[in-house]
């Protein structure tokens, strides 16, 4: 995944390079204009010059053909030959492509000629000026050279620039990031980001406060009232309980009786337990456990398999506790207990008949392993109420509870599912 500035850099930079390229041909073109112009100035300048001169010359007819001759000789860029029929003809420009005869190697280069009219005594000649061109080729080369020269500068000035800039441009947005991640919503705790000059950045603090605002009214509001709903629920469960218990102990109910109590019975003891939980959620997160100790893993995890030993037995789980030298912890023993015993519940729960469990403690890792068909949904596994399986029997608020102790005291934990195991692993 790349930068947000890098995207429009590559963008920039290939759109420099493709100019540049592009360019090439333009430079090349325009240069041999302007060269092949001045050629023809040049050209010009010299016929100027020679028919001057020669309108102040004097000659005999009988020596001009020997001073031609000798003229076309000691003058290689020009030549002068007496007109056809002595007619008086026009001006011309030409370019031609001939080998060099005046140059140590024979090449073919390029000459840029001029073809005009003079006359001496009264006779008309034609005076012919060429002019070599410098070489196409070698003007090519000369200006991609450049061209790949100033890219590659442009190219390295952007770099740098880029990483200077955006020190300098990003540094409020990187705080905002920094405390955003850093934010949490039980700490009913709000943030106050940076000043920034950037508007963008401006406007996006102000909205990221105003939002932060509102949840943690929206929460500390719902959590108010979950609290007093549980505290007002708990008295009439426990005597809608209490009553249900005395009405299956009585021995002149009859069975269609029974079957209505027992029906009545089962989800009773569901929302007693979901507002038992509800109200140690609470709790937790109202750091109501502030005790700390240091606390014994494995003799807990001994006391919590002893607890539980009944329902591993009439599921016929096998299970090994691997590992069992002491490891010790600073923490709440009252909820270490809890995150053990909904841990070790959790993994007979989601066990089939006949399976196993094993629980192993090394390098300040618990890892809870039990056989399993299918794996749970990961997405919503440690939320409030949610239904991790199938099974629709448990309150769907253990693994909430044992992800809250974690995030009480920064343990990770991590869930995965391996052929057909289920991972839970704590890290301290």
């Amino acid at each position: 995944m790349s930068k947000l500035l890098n995207k429009p850099f590559k963008a920039f930079t290939l759109y420099a390079l493709l100019t540049l390229i592009g360019s090439i041909p333009v430079y090349y073109y325009v240069v041999d204009y302007i060269w092949i112009k001045e050629l023809d100035e040049h050209n010009q300048i010299i016929k100027d010059r020679i028919d001057e001169r020669l309108q102040t010359v004097s000659i005999e007819k009988q020596k001009m053909d020997t001073i031609l001759k000798f003229w076309n000789i000691m003058q290689p860029g020009t030549t002068l030959v007496p007109s056809e029929n002595n007619t008086l003809i026009r001006d011309s420009i030409y370019t031609v492509i001939r080998e060099n005869k005046h140059g140590n190697i024979l090449e073919k280069d390029r000459f840029r000629g001029l073809v005009a009219p003079v006359s001496i005594a009264g006779k008309h000649y034609r005076l012919t000026v060429e002019t070599n061109v410098e070489e196409t080729d070698e003007t090519l080369l000369a200006i991609a050279l450049v061209t790949f020269v100033f890219f590659s500068l442009l190219v390295i000035g952007f770099i740098v620039l880029n990483k200077k800039i955006a020190k300098g441009i990003w540094r409020p947005f990187q705080n905002t990031l920094t405390q955003l991640k850093a934010f949490d919503l039980t700490k009913h705790k709000n943030i106050q980001f940076e000043k920034s000059d950037i508007a963008e950045f401006e406007e996006l603090n102000e909205e990221l406060e105003k939002l932060i605002a509102k949840n943690i009214t929206a929460y500390h509001l719902q959590k108010t009232f979950i609290e007093n709903a549980s505290h007002e629920l708990q008295t009439p469960l426990a005597v809608l309980k209490s009553k249900t218990d005395l009405l299956l102990q009585n021995k002149d109910i009859t069975s269609e009786q029974l079957l209505i109590l027992n029906a009545i019975n089962v989800p009773l003891s569901r929302v007693s337990r979901i507002n038992k939980n509800l109200l140690l959620l609470a709790k937790i997160e109202n750091q109501q456990f502030e005790d700390i100790e240091t606390v014994n893993i494995t003799a807990i995890l001994d006391e919590s398999i002893e607890m539980l030993a009944d329902y591993i037995t009439d599921k016929n789980i096998a299970l090994h506790f691997q590992n069992k030298a002491s490891v010790l912890i600073s923490c709440n023993k009252s909820l270490l207990e809890i995150l053990i015993n909904n841990l070790l519940t959790n993994a007979i729960r989601h066990n089939s008949t006949n399976g196993s469990i094993t629980i192993t403690i090394e390098d300040g890792k618990l890892t809870f392993s039990n056989s399993g068909n299918n794996p749970l949904r990961q997405n919503t596994l440690f939320q409030r109420f949610s239904v991790s399986s199938s099974a629709t029997t448990n309150s769907g608020l253990g693994l909430a509870i044992v992800k809250e102790i974690c995030n009480r005291y920064h343990w990770q934990i991590v869930y995965s599912f391996e052929k057909n195991k289920h991972l839970f692993s704590v890290t301290f």
